[in-house]
């Protein structure tokens, strides 16, 4: 069940990629183009954990490609903010 879920989360996580980059091909605003990485990491993530089975909390290597893209957002988001103050 918890494989079947991961699946899941993976499925979802790279759909949210496919919207994110869409819209920064229309809009070339970066932030997109950083959400749509740091998603493609969240999924990567899940394909990680699906098939190493690494449910368990002697893994836990695998969960800094979690840190990796939420650190992407972070910076995105900070970046963002930046900019709009400097225009």
């Amino acid at each position: 069940m918890a494989a079947f879920l991961s699946g899941a989360t993976m499925m979802g996580c790279f759909v949210v990629t496919v919207f994110f980059w869409r819209f920064w091909q229309r809009t070339a605003d970066r932030l997109f183009a950083w959400f749509a990485l740091s998603f493609f990491l969240l999924g990567m993530e899940r394909l990680g954990i699906a098939l190493t089975n690494a449910y368990e909390p002697t893994t836990p290597w695998i969960y800094l490609i979690r840190i990796a893209a939420f650190a992407l957002i972070a910076l995105a988001i900070i970046e963002k903010s930046r900019s709009r103050t400097l225009d």
